[in-house]
């Protein structure tokens, strides 16, 4: 009997996730009312795919929503309401009778519900406010008794303003909205949410807002999208500054801290140290998220983090809760609830903690399809050091950008190989990997302008910090080379010589790997002699010293070396022993001790990259899981 339809009809929702509202905002959904849901689906080629449901028990009013003397920017011109939990749904009818006809079927159907609205907002949240009261609460109590059984939507609409006031007016229908072509989304074209601002610097580009909303009109690439603002302005736009707009879209939250393990939540938290700071964090059990909550108030006297795991109920669509009582269509509306009710938390939500390390990422280069760069646009600044090939230089973008420069030397590199592949350098784009900018080739000697990390050489930085470091830190350092690396190895492309010395760390404490690939380009033969004191022995498997048989599984094993590096702070591998002395230990399957701030299970992980056997080691996509496994372990409370 519940499975009846009562009421089938085509109608407009307005997206219940966004502040600011275009109209991008507003989907077509086929509803269905029957006597125990309200259900919305979108329409598609011979199926709908079920979008949402509201169970009609949990409803506290429905009615007309009044005086929308604004312009609704959808062909549906009659709004009603929907308020549940703590989310109010707008859906816009055709025509008033429309309205009319659901509002009143779905106060017969709720009449007898427990929780009934004694007062509700007669006008749209909009802007980040109420209309109706100028309350900036999406959360505040109504400002409007509420009559179960009235039917407000049968009074007289107000006037449209312009209109004069004749009968005959007053029953014309309000103008259409002025056209807007450019914000229409046609079929098949995504809408993403910028999560960055992002200046175009070249005239092609497209200038980025935070938070606003971009059509997709052409992926150009893995790196750069072709894209129109609401404006109708179109150009290219980097693919790392935008999001998706879904929503269950986390990602556009500034509580959201998606790249953050446990120990960094506590330690970013403890940090900031307010009463119900929090975040939202991945969580080591693959496809669910926790929350982390920082609390004075445990009645012990001692501030603590407690870790909160997100649970998902079993139905389609799925609803998210960390109490049971308390559940929610959405991770955001969850949030938004106990942003004002614990509700078994030790603590409200009071206080969003964003991930400190998220900066704007850099771009793969400055603008789409520029890989080449005018050696007139870079300032030369102070020397950072020298690498393989020549001096590095901290200098500066169009005055504006602090990149790194590194000068190849004459001799140094085979240039035209490098240069063949510099275009696929660039466009490996990973949090994790230095960034590659671009060349400067019309003249000698030639520059090459990556990403600046601030904090410098990984090595040096492990050494000038022995024992500050604990051992969940040095574990979170190996965990981003993993995640790095892991990033290469799905793009077919080898290091060839990662160790502590070719990683960097930024101002954020953010590791990245730098100098990948480029062995292949130097021009000095010492180096490529397994004797030869420049040779990295002491970090290669038997198949690269025997063989220079090059892959990812020789990366494999340079990564357990650098984590050994990592655990020792700083030490040479094989410290008293000579290249060729190294080479027959490895070969009769000797391996580097056990680091005393290496766990058991951290140093199994090394020797599962010290495998003799090719086949037998880990891949990186492996390496990173057992570390994160090592960092994470969710499953609290509640």
């Amino acid at each position: 009997m519940s499975l009846t339809p009562v009421l089938e009809e085509t109608l407009i929702k307005r997206s219940q996730q966004k502040k600011r509202t275009s109209p991008l905002n507003y989907k077509e959904r086929v509803f269905v009312l029957t006597k125990s849901k309200l259900t919305y689906y979108e329409l598609r080629a011979e199926k709908r795919l079920k979008k949402g449901s509201v169970d009609l028990q949990r409803i506290k009013c429905v009615e007309i929503v009044k005086n929308c003397t604004s312009i609704i920017p959808c062909q549906n011109k009659y709004p009603f309401q929907v308020v549940h939990d703590s989310t109010t749904l707008y859906i816009f009818a055709p025509s008033n009778e429309s309205r009319s006809l659901w509002v009143q079927n779905i106060k017969e159907e709720i009449k007898h519900n427990a929780q009934i609205a004694a007062k509700f907002h007669p006008q749209f949240w909009q802007e980040g406010e109420w209309l109706c009261c100028g309350q900036a609460d999406k959360l505040a109590p109504g400002c409007e008794g509420y009559n179960l059984f009235g039917d407000v939507s049968r009074k007289p609409l107000p006037p449209v303003p312009g209109d004069d006031s004749s009968g005959s007016a007053a029953r014309r229908p309000p103008p259409p909205p002025p056209q807007q072509p450019q914000d229409e989304v046609g079929p098949g074209q995504e809408v993403v949410i910028a999560l960055y601002d992002f200046k175009g610097l070249e005239p092609h580009d497209l200038t980025l807002k935070t938070g606003e909303e971009y059509v997709i009109m052409e992926k150009s690439g893995v790196n750069w999208y072709k894209a129109r603002n609401t404006h109708g302005d179109e150009g290219y736009i980097p693919s790392n500054y935008v999001t998706e707009k879904e929503s269950d879209t986390l990602e556009q939250f500034v509580w959201f801290c998606k790249n953050v393990n446990r120990n960094k939540a506590e330690e970013q938290l403890r940090k900031e140290g307010k009463e119900g700071g929090f975040m939202v964090r991945v969580s080591s059990n693959t496809g669910t998220y926790t929350v982390s909550l920082y609390t004075k108030s445990t009645g012990e006297g001692v501030a603590t983090v407690r870790h909160y795991q997100i649970k998902e109920t079993h139905g389609s669509p799925a609803q998210f809760y960390l109490a049971e009582k308390y559940v929610f269509d959405s991770i955001s509306e969850l949030i938004e609830y106990h942003k004002h009710n614990a509700a078994g938390l030790v603590s409200r939500l009071r206080h969003a903690v964003g991930d400190q390390t998220r900066g704007a990422p850099p771009t793969a280069g400055f603008s789409y399809d520029k890989w080449e760069i005018n050696p007139s646009e870079l300032t030369f600044m102070k020397e950072l050091g020298c690498g393989q090939f020549g001096v590095v230089r901290l200098g500066k973008w169009r005055a504006q950008h602090k990149v790194a420069i590194k000068t190849v030397r004459e001799g140094a590199m085979s240039e035209d190989d490098f240069l063949e592949e510099a275009k696929i350098m660039m466009n490996l784009s990973h949090s994790n990997l230095v960034q590659l900018y671009g060349v400067c080739t019309q003249q000698k000697p030639i520059y090459l302008v990556t990403e600046f990390m601030e904090l410098g050489c990984l090595l040096n930085y492990l050494r000038q910090r022995r024992g500050a470091l604990g051992a969940l830190e040095l574990l979170g350092i190996c965990h981003d080379v993993s995640l790095g690396m892991q990033h290469l190895e799905q793009n077919g492309f080898i290091h060839r010589d990662l160790a502590a010395r070719n990683c960097l760390v930024n101002s954020s404490l953010v590791v990245k790997v730098s100098d990948f690939g480029m062995t292949r380009y130097v021009l000095d033969d010492q180096y490529w002699s397994s004797s030869g004191a420049k040779f990295p022995v002491k970090w290669s498997p038997p198949e690269v010293f025997n063989f220079c048989k090059y892959s990812s599984k020789s990366d494999v094993w340079s990564f357990g070396v650098l984590m050994w590096e990592v655990f020792t702070e700083g030490k040479m591998p094989y410290e008293q022993n000579q290249n060729h002395e190294v080479v027959m230990m490895v070969t009769q399957g000797h391996r580097l001790y056990r680091p005393k701030k290496a766990s058991a299970h951290v140093y199994s992980i090394m020797q599962t990259c010290w495998m003799e056997r090719v086949d037998e080691r880990a891949s990186f996509t492996e390496i990173s899981q057992m570390i994160t496994d090592e960092l994470e372990d969710d499953g609290e409370e509640l």
